[in-house]
């Protein structure tokens, strides 16, 4: 099946909204987060990003998987 141009917008945006709300989510409950960025250290700030990049990826790519069956 091949994929409209707004199909794949969709997926893109659907991936990053829910895989920032995983990552963030998961950076609260491992006490890696505070309230305001300036109050978090190198690490931490590094950890959040990193957990939030990697599941826009999975959850991206989660929808792309789930449009082709």
């Amino acid at each position: 099946m091949i994929a409209e141009t707004f199909e794949i917008l969709m997926m893109i945006a659907f991936g990053t909204l829910a895989g920032t709300g995983i990552g963030l989510v998961i950076g609260f409950v491992a006490k890696k987060q505070k309230s305001e960025w300036p109050a978090m250290t190198r690490e931490e700030r590094i950890i959040n990003v990193i957990l939030v990049i990697v599941f826009c990826v999975i959850c991206t790519a989660g929808l792309g998987f789930y449009y082709l069956l």
